[in-house]
């Protein structure tokens, strides 16, 4: 079976996650390739802090939008979450020291100290709102995330709702200062560190949204025929689920075909029985099976070979 339902015109956000080594980043830039062969104009994009694309394409990325010399509709961009992360604090630095200031005691000298800090999981919410707003320019048909190995993803997946956590310790905070203010001025009027708290918890809701909506986003798994990667895939399916983000879709990478000698036999028996017990536990997923490559598939060429075997 191959991966369907990715042409869709309403689908605009498509997800590759699973364990490191598997494929992910191939399957997405093959995807990437065969959804702009076939009249899509498609941003690649990678979130992994170990950036891989430009490995998978054959061509240096960086962090800016480049249009892919020889594939018509098809661009690449690998994220900094360290910069989107440095351009938010840049942004809102005037902001987040009004929410201290007249929050809580903290001096000038305590402020620095605390907005020095890094705050969990900021770096990851801002490098997702980063893809939200490519999304919201319309520039592209389609946006495919080749994301980082499973603990970092679902980090990225699941943290608005730990900073939606964050967001109401300087709510409360706030609205402490606004009873000061209204019972000593007798009236409070909102100004930036509050427009600051809105805008948060927007960029919040606009990540679970667009997550949450099947119409829209389609996550993907990308797993191997080895236990540990199966135990990894059932996890990571598993706390999607949790969050309201369902998975259709499941890519076997790496089966092995060939059993021309003795290695290969026990090694495709052994793939043999983890293949049934993949098709036992997410017996619910399109599985689509993708034989074991003779050589890495890096470049143009063999990752259009790639999506013969994607979307036959």
């Amino acid at each position: 079976m191959a991966l369907t339902g990715l042409k869709e015109d309403t689908l605009k956000l498509v997800l590759f996650g699973g364990k490191g080594g598997v494929g992910k980043t191939t399957c997405a830039t093959s995807t990437g390739l065969y959804l702009a062969k076939e009249g899509n104009k498609v941003l690649v994009i990678s979130t992994d802090p170990a950036h891989s694309l430009s490995d998978s394409l054959g061509k240096e990325i960086g962090d800016e939008i480049k249009q892919i010399e020889g594939v018509d509709r098809l661009s690449a961009k690998e994220i900094s979450a360290e910069k989107a992360l440095s351009k938010f604090k840049i942004e809102y630095d005037a902001e987040l020291r009004r929410l201290f200031d007249t929050s809580t005691y903290l001096d000038k000298e305590d402020i620095d100290s605390i907005l020095s800090l890094p705050i969990p999981g900021i770096d990851e919410v801002m490098g997702f709102k980063t893809i939200l707003d490519l999304i919201d320019e319309e520039k592209f048909d389609k946006y495919i995330v080749d994301t980082a190995p499973t603990g970092h993803a679902l980090r990225l997946l699941t943290l608005p709702e730990l900073l939606d956590e964050w967001i109401k310790v300087l709510a409360k905070m706030r609205w402490k200062y606004r009873y000061m203010v209204t019972s000593f001025a007798g009236k409070y009027k909102p100004d930036s560190a509050d427009d600051f708290l809105l805008t948060m918890k927007k960029t919040v809701k606009r990540i679970e949204t667009v997550l949450r909506d099947s119409n829209k986003c389609e996550f993907i798994a990308v797993t191997i025929p080895e236990d540990m990667a199966i135990l990894e895939t059932e996890r990571l399916i598993n706390n999607l689920n949790k969050y309201g983000i369902k998975v259709k879709q499941l890519v076997v990478n790496n089966v092995l075909e060939l059993r021309d000698c003795e290695f290969c036999r026990e090694r495709s028996k052994a793939q043999e029985e983890y293949v049934k017990q993949i098709r036992r536990k997410f017996n619910n997923l399109k599985i689509t099976i993708i034989p074991l490559q003779p050589r890495e598939v890096t470049g143009i060429e063999a990752l259009d070979k790639f999506t013969n075997l994607l979307f036959q």
